[in-house]
């Protein structure tokens, strides 16, 4: 059996409560108040679902008690109906501004405050009705979206793992350097060179887009890849087509979905990362302000990671020599700004490099780098 709605009565004469008692409480749950000051403490302490608001009474009024109701956020949405003898237009008007739903002139007819009663209950509930089916909605938008969330990390993650497979170094890398572009775009946001770009993104998804910077190298051949020593020119020639090749990897894509913010920054990132802002670089020789910024980003994390980490053919070089090495290329390699944000944060880079390594891949470390 449903509840019955509450009704609060304020009325400073005790003949109209009672008159106003006797024919609603079969229908309502009533209670009452003879002055403006004791209708706020009875809200306060039980909310109606609706209030008969006398207009005259000593003391506070009644359009100062809906002033009040009105402007407190708990109260606002309390239907009131004001009853009055004041038939003149302009005190109807303003009852109306203040916030009421309704205006009755007394003497009024039993039947038509509860007519009135009814239609505004039911307004009521179908307000509420409307309000907890909008949140069942965006409860479920957010479910859905995270699902999709979700689904695309393990997409990228699939996309990304193409390359490790062919290449077991690639996957700490990856990861490293997920961090480094993020750190860095995080760091440069309001920098005047790169504010307008970066403003517009999260950096999580530029750091996200950064993971499939190697996809290309699924079409370079195994005994290239996989050479146990230096390239010969030849050889090196062949492994700078990965840039083209993950380009032509994600443009389909892009093409396929040319809203996606994401799938743009991939492949940005996938075809200029080893792009040099004097323009020595590859696969186009473009230069300067030329390279995407996520491209030129890239640049950095990727060389950086790549000094200071073991390969088949080279030990590692330290993070400081790594760092000098960057610095001393600014202006040539490297964008000369992005150089020195790097400079800025040679400790957190430090920091991810120690503990993104075999034994501790985890994304927590960047929740962490903050204390570092």
């Amino acid at each position: 059996m449903n509840a019955k709605s509450k009704v609060l009565i304020v009325d400073d004469t005790d003949l109209n409560i009672d008159i106003l008692v006797d024919a609603l409480e079969d229908r309502y749950s009533l209670y009452t108040a003879l002055d403006g000051e004791s209708a706020l403490a009875q809200v306060k302490k039980n909310a109606p679902d609706i209030i008969l608001l006398d207009v005259v009474m000593p003391g506070m009024s009644g359009y100062d008690v809906c002033m009040k109701l009105k402007s407190d956020p708990s109260t606002a949405d309390i239907p009131v109906i004001f009853l009055t003898a004041m038939t003149d237009i302009n005190d109807k008007a303003r009852g109306f501004e203040l916030g009421a739903v309704d205006y009755m002139v007394k003497p009024f007819a039993i039947l038509e405050v509860q007519a009135r009663l009814d239609v505004h209950l039911s307004l009521l509930n179908a307000k509420k009705a409307l309000k907890q089916q909008n949140e069942i909605l965006e409860m479920k938008v957010k479910e859905r979206t995270q699902e999709l969330s979700v689904t695309q990390s393990v997409i990228i993650e699939a996309m990304a793992s193409l390359a490790e497979t062919r290449d077991h170094e690639t996957g700490d890398h990856v990861m490293r350097t997920r961090f480094y572009v993020q750190i860095l775009a995080i760091h440069l946001e309001s920098h005047p060179r790169f504010r307008d770009y970066l403003i517009c993104l999260d950096p999580d998804d530029l750091g996200t887009a950064a993971t499939l910077h190697d996809i290309g190298k699924v079409g370079v051949p195994d005994h290239i890849l996989l050479k146990p020593g230096r390239l010969t020119p030849e050889e090196f020639e062949e492994i700078k087509k990965h840039t083209i090749y993950g380009h032509d990897i994600l443009k389909r894509l892009v093409r396929r979905l040319p809203g996606n913010t994401f799938l743009k920054l991939a492949d940005e990132i996938a075809w200029t990362h080893h792009e040099k802002w004097d323009g020595s670089g590859y696969p186009r020789g473009i230069k300067g302000d030329d390279i995407p910024v996520s491209g030129r980003l890239m640049a950095i994390a990727d060389v950086y990671d790549a000094m200071i980490s073991p390969r088949v053919y080279k030990g590692p070089m330290s993070s400081e020599d790594a760092m000098s090495f960057i610095l001393s290329k600014a202006g040539s390699h490297f964008d000369p700004d992005a150089a020195a944000a790097f400079a800025e944060l040679r400790d957190t880079f430090q920091f991810v490099a120690s503990e993104l390594t075999n034994d501790s891949m985890s994304e927590d470390v960047f929740e962490n780098i903050e204390t570092a």
